[in-house]
């Protein structure tokens, strides 16, 4: 008995239980060893949790190679056609959501450009309205003379040669009197201004017979 004692006492000490650090094993041949394993325990677990609570389980793993792995409970194919089955309706709804708002943004800038080719279109007719009122307002010195002498009454013609003529007179006798004051002043007229201010003879003859 002392013998026994003695000998579990010269045994080293256990270390207990070590925290495995989690990280990529290098190794490939001890990194598939230990997908065995992990796999096998995964499964375990997952089965256990079927059985203890009456869950549906199912459960998929691709080892490093790609080959794939499952467990299901009652079957991996049957929870997948219920997990997609059960999503459609939520992905409906939500492309339909999204359609919905699609539209109500398409209708917003539909909205904003067209209140802003109606406001282009005011201003535009303003405009033209503007336009129309200064050519209606213009004096005659703006109109075409050629244009307004061919619509002018025969009457109109008359007088408008009156007033040339008259127009005529006035011109000529005011050019006499700068050259007669010209002269008495004793200073030579300026060929320029003479030229410029005298009318040449005839043209503003005008017959007062149309």
């Amino acid at each position: 008995m002392v013998m026994v004692t003695a000998a579990a006492a010269r045994r080293r000490p256990s270390l207990g239980r070590q925290k495995i650090e989690i990280r990529r094993i290098e190794s490939e041949e001890a990194r598939q060893v230990c997908f065995s394993k992990r796999r096998a325990g995964f499964f375990k677990k997952a089965s256990e949790l079927s059985i203890l609570c009456s869950a549906d389980v199912a459960a998929v793993v691709f080892s490093p190679a790609g080959k794939a792995y499952s467990f299901g409970h009652p079957s991996v194919e049957f929870l997948l056609d219920r997990f997609l089955s059960s999503s459609l309706p939520a992905t409906a709804g939500k492309e339909e959501g999204s359609s919905v708002s699609v539209v109500a943004e398409l209708n917003r800038q539909y909205g904003e450009l067209r209140a802003m080719v109606d406001a282009h279109k005011a201003r535009r007719e303003r405009a033209e309205k503007t336009m129309e009122k200064q050519r209606q307002r213009q004096p005659a010195a703006w109109m075409d003379p050629e244009a307004e002498v061919g619509r002018m009454a025969p009457e109109e013609l008359m007088a408008l040669g009156t007033k040339l003529v008259a127009v005529q007179g006035g011109v000529a006798a005011r050019a006499d009197q700068m050259l007669r004051d010209a002269l008495l002043l004793g200073r030579r007229p300026n060929t320029t201004t003479t030229t410029t201010t005298r009318a040449p003879p005839g043209f503003f003859h005008l017959h007062p017979h149309f």
